[in-house]
């Protein structure tokens, strides 16, 4: 698994600009919400879910003060009931651990089997905040950037409203 040495070395390649903080183990959105208070950018919460058989997997990436509707997401998608991955799949599909889930563990999708769900409210902001496949940091990137990063991943993703 490809993890933060990888990414940064990928970032450099692709030009891509990041402000690097360290901060304690973040395991939920109220513990970032101390951390990130200061951060000009839009702050994005990452959900992993897999449909019912378990042959599809999807990564929501949505504003960090919202809250999903899981159902709206589920009628869609026509997946059948959603739920969370397991650690074992985030390991498997992200190379990242509960807690440190983030559209840059999609170095490790080298099949591109993820589809990525991005809140369309995230394109009101120029910057937006991730972990980099770790909880112990965060990295904020610029919106136009982290587009690079998607186009270079190859996954698919798609920006759509996520919650009412």
């Amino acid at each position: 698994m490809r993890g933060q040495k990888e990414l940064y070395e990928l970032f450099r390649r692709l030009c891509i600009e990041f402000e690097y903080h360290e901060h304690p183990p973040l395991a939920t959105i109220e513990d970032a919400k101390i951390h990130w208070e200061n951060y000009n950018s839009g702050r994005c919460k990452n959900i992993f879910f897999r449909n019912h058989k378990g042959d599809r997997h999807y990564l929501v990436v949505l504003e960090h003060l919202r809250q999903l509707n899981i159902r709206d997401l589920e009628k869609r998608l026509r997946q059948g009931k959603l739920t969370f991955a397991s650690d074992k799949r985030l390991e498997k599909y992200l190379g990242v651990e509960p807690g440190s889930v983030s559209p840059f563990g999609l170095i490790n999708d080298t099949e591109n089997h993820v589809h990525l769900f991005i809140d369309e409210k995230l394109k009101e902001y120029d910057r937006l905040t991730f972990h980099p496949n770790i909880n112990t940091a965060s990295l904020i990137i610029s919106a136009s950037d982290f587009l690079k990063f998607l186009e270079y991943t190859g996954n698919t993703f798609e920006f759509i409203r996520l919650y009412d």
